[in-house]
């Protein structure tokens, strides 16, 4: 079996923003990215923005999707680009304001329909929300399968105002660059201020950051430390440039020049790289974050300098308190500039302790570097992807299926997109029709079954079933060959057949959809045209020598019988048919091969369910006892030693003493199986058949060896296979 990779994923994106998009999230999301890629190579991570313009931004390759910030239409294509292109994982940077609707509510239309686990990291968490942003992040926290907060009051808000259960949520830092501890004077004459004192402060500007506190604390600190400069790094917010223009940088500028320090504060207007913001940030003696709001829950600015070993001051919003606790910074009430400039001189007059502080933040700062929380991210999905899986484990669907015994849940969605005006098509392409295949009569029949036994479900389903048995049952009258008394199989899409005569396996199959319309069926029009076609081509299978072709068109007779018991020539193929199946038996049966043959290969149950509908019906124990014994040993050996159901794979199959198969794994077994052993357990009242047909439908729904659902609950279709390594993403008509 090929080896998997070590992390189990294969593709992961990540929703946010990107650069060159100029916001934190952005900066946020780029850095993450970049930073899974480079410790998780083997993993393909991409990127969907959200866009705030109509033009978009000319992204790097990592983007492989962009979202339309106010479009719904387009959150709703983002789903359905996740869904089809095989991601194992989303990751989401959540932000109210980087999303579209109210409170930032379109980004849950995107959420509601994706199949795969989400992890969210939340980079704002309100403590006294508003109805609107209450009800968007309840559904958040609900959707997302891990929820990734950066400071512990934020872990604690989710718990106590969003009841949010703590095992859920995953505490990992705010990511940094890994840089060297240096001492400031390095770079400083790159940037022309050599032999001066730097303060920084950078950021997209906004009114609430505060700076106005520190420029009007300067000439307090001149006084004391002439050589000070104020470097104010960083653009005007976009959004804010939009609304605004550059009013605030404007204001600030008028009040350096009011104030009388204008030479000693810097404005750099620009939007800077990583690289460059690693050089400003070394060049700062003391960081200063003034902000106004309390209610910051993460600052990207402040993990930045203090993983780089920075002075700070700060005032006390809700990261800054939890960041540079234990010394590691200084705390000053908001909006008072007087104690900026107290605490400034006091850490320029005190350098040892301004080193120490430094020491303290840079030591601190180890473990939030991006290879480090890059790791932790990786162990945050793979939580997410095994919790996931553990919900369609055998406890939760096992109990499931124990209390609802026959109540499972419908929808025809993908039938009706595989099937047109002709039939329904053999092939797809993921969950794309393939044209190129044509049609086949065995789909059509098992179509057909398919869409009489949701007839008898009630009248909910009963319309729509018939509408689609119409399409299914003119295909095999127009299948059917007069002049031979044969089934042809293939059917090109131009409705060209491609075989004057199909198999004895397709004829079958054609015996027993028409049975089933004959015996279940409401529709008189339906049942008038399949009893006449059934007995067009039902002498044909006397001539048959496929075990399966007997073993289709017997358990199609069984089903004809069910209305039209006292019909002779039925009675009469049926006990021919059954006579040769169990001949087969004990030609080719031992202790330790009893089967009808000497290799197993596919739709293996339908063996034991035709002879043992057959041998009940005729009274035949003989035919009974062999159909159990062959059907219990068939379930032994497709049980895994974990205990799920593991059928004969197709690329081999399984000749008697020889190697058996295990891929691929094909759907039309494990149904196989479901069937014949709820038929052994009508027969028998023993519960034992009961688990095992339960053993073999579970495989659908992910309790197998890669533990992958088959169905898709979303299509409403089924994939193709299960191969050693991952499903068969296609999903086709069989």
């Amino acid at each position: 079996m090929p080896r998997r990779k070590e992390s189990g994923l294969d593709r992961v994106a990540i929703i946010g923003g990107y650069l060159p998009r100029q916001c934190g999230i952005a900066t946020f999301t780029t850095d993450l990215c970049e930073s899974l890629a480079a410790k998780f190579p083997e993993v393909n991570f991409f990127a969907v923005p959200v866009n705030d313009r109509e033009s978009g931004y000319a992204y790097p390759a990592h983007v492989r999707f962009e979202i339309a910030q106010n479009d719904l239409s387009s959150y709703h294509r983002a789903a359905d680009f996740l869904n089809i292109s095989n991601v194992d994982l989303v990751c989401l940077q959540h932000e109210y304001g980087i999303f579209g609707g109210p409170a930032g509510s379109h980004i849950l239309a995107l959420l509601r329909e994706l199949r795969m686990p989400i992890v969210t990291t939340l980079h704002t968490i309100l403590r006294n929300p508003s109805r609107d942003y209450r009800r968007v992040m309840e559904e958040l926290t609900r959707l997302s399968d891990r929820l990734v907060v950066m400071s512990q009051r934020g872990a604690e808000f989710l718990q106590e105002i969003y009841d949010v259960p703590e095992e859920k949520i995953d505490l990992i830092p705010h990511g940094i660059p890994d840089v060297p501890f240096i001492d400031p004077n390095f770079y400083k004459d790159q940037f022309g201020v050599e032999g001066k004192i730097v303060l920084l402060t950078f950021g997209l500007l906004s009114r609430n950051k505060g700076i106005e506190n520190v420029i009007k604390a300067l000439p307090q600190v001149l006084e004391r430390f002439p050589n000070v400069v104020y470097i104010v790094l960083g653009a005007t917010h976009p959004h804010v440039k939009r609304a605004e223009g550059e009013s605030y940088r404007l204001s600030l500028e008028q009040l350096a020049q009011d104030l009388g320090v204008e030479e000693n504060v810097i404005f750099h207007n620009r939007f800077v790289s990583l690289e460059e913001l690693v050089e400003f940030i070394g060049v700062a003696d003391i960081y200063i974050t003034p902000y106004h709001n309390p209610e910051q829950i993460v600052s990207g600015t402040l993990a930045y300098t203090v993983g780089a070993g920075k002075a700070v001051i700060s005032t006390p919003y809700w990261y800054a308190q939890e960041l540079l606790a234990d010394g590691r910074g200084i705390l000053v009430p908001f909006g008072d500039h007087q104690a900026i400039a107290e605490k400034i001189i006091e850490l320029l007059e005190n350098e040892a302790e301004r080193h120490a502080m430094r020491k303290r933040a840079y030591l601190y700062g180890r473990k939030m570097v991006w290879p480090h929380v890059a790791e932790m991210y990786m162990e945050s999905f793979l939580r997410a992807r095994e919790e996931r899986t553990r919900q369609i484990r055998p406890p939760f669907v096992a109990t499931t299926l124990a209390t609802r015994r026959g109540q499972l849940p419908l929808n025809l969605s993908y039938l009706h997109h595989l099937t047109d005006h002709t039939g329904i098509l053999q092939h797809a392409i993921y969950t794309v029709p393939n044209y190129s295949h044509g049609y086949c009569t065995d789909d059509n029949a098992r179509a057909l079954i398919a869409a009489v036994l949701l007839e008898e479900i009630g009248p909910d389903t009963a319309q729509e079933a018939n509408r689609l048995a119409s399409r299914y049952l003119a295909f095999l009258w127009y299948a059917f060959n007069p002049d031979t008394g044969r089934f042809r199989n293939f059917l090109s899409y131009d409705r060209r057949w491609l075989e004057e005569e199909g198999s004895e396996d397709s004829h079958g199959r054609a015996i027993w959809g028409l049975g089933t319309v004959a015996g279940r069926s409401n529709q008189e029009g339906f049942r008038s045209l399949a009893c006449r076609l059934f007995d067009a081509a039902l002498p044909a299978t006397l001539e048959f020598t496929s075990p399966r072709g007997w073993a289709f068109t017997l358990i199609g007779i069984h089903e004809y019988l069910r209305r039209f018991a006292g019909d002779r020539n039925a009675h009469h193929v049926r006990e021919t048919l059954a006579e040769r199946l169990l001949q087969a038996y004990k030609e080719h049966s031992s202790e330790d091969w009893p089967w009808f043959e000497d290799k197993l290969t596919y739709c293996n149950a339908r063996l034991p369910h035709a002879l043992l509908l057959s041998g009940r019906w005729m009274f035949r124990e003989e035919m009974v006892e062999a159909a159990l014994k062959s059907l219990q040993w068939l379930a032994s050996i497709q049980r895994s030693e974990e205990g799920f159901f593991m059928p004969i794979g197709s690329n081999g199959f399984y000749p008697k003493g020889g190697e058996r198969a295990y891929f691929d794994q094909q759907p039309i077994e494990a149904y196989a199986m479901v069937s014949a052993c709820l038929e052994a357990y009508y027969i028998t009242e023993d519960e034992t058949w009961y688990q095992e047909a339960r053993r073999a439908f579970e495989w659908f729904l992910g309790r197998n060896h890669l533990r992958i659902p088959l169905y898709d609950m979303t299509t409403g279709g089924c994939r193709d296979g299960l191969h050693p390594d991952r499903a068969n993403e296609n999903q086709g008509a069989e």
